[in-house]
């Protein structure tokens, strides 16, 4: 398998003073670095039915579609607010500088459908849990989630309410 992990870097004060992003796009423009990271995010999930991968945005849209693609699944995004065009439900969450929102269409999934939840970090989780919320509005059953990289020291998986769905990192910083 590529060794892959050195390739996410390490920006300090982005977006704001004080906080360290883990930036993926040098992963992301390597190719084989790319494919042992999906391959790695996959791996958890596989043979276990999911029929879409719910991706946030915006760098959950990247990796989710990429992990669709891997588990032969359907690709949902959850966005930002104003950007989907039909009518939407929507859930406010805390990041660890602010405030947002994040929206899904009400017609985006059907009841029971078996669906994983992705995103790119998890720093706080807030983010995370707010997208869980919207896919449990929806009525389906939420299999698992799964990141990138998971930022340990913001402790996020003790906040983590759903002691029942798998939380899966590929790799923990």
């Amino acid at each position: 398998m590529h060794d892959w992990h050195h390739l996410i870097r390490e920006v300090t004060d982005f977006p704001r003073p004080g906080i360290r992003f883990s930036d993926i796009t040098p992963l992301l423009a390597d190719a084989r670095g790319l494919a042992a990271a999906i391959d790695a995010m996959a791996a958890p999930w596989r043979g276990s039915g999911i029929d879409a991968v719910a991706g946030i945005e915006s760098r959950g849209f990247i990796i989710g579609s990429a992990l669709a693609l891997s588990l032969s699944a359907g690709f949902v995004p959850i966005r930002k607010p104003g950007k989907l065009p039909a009518r939407t439900l929507h859930e406010d969450y805390a990041l660890e500088y602010g405030r947002d929102r994040l929206e899904i269409h009400v017609d985006a999934l059907q009841a029971g459908q078996r669906v994983l939840l992705v995103d790119d970090v998890l720093a706080t989780g807030g983010t995370l849990i707010a997208g869980a919320r919207l896919l449990q509005r929806l009525d389906v059953e939420l299999v698992g989630v799964g990141v990138l990289v998971e930022l340990e020291a913001l402790d996020a998986r003790e906040r983590w309410p759903h002691a029942d769905i798998a939380l899966h990192a590929a790799v923990r910083f």
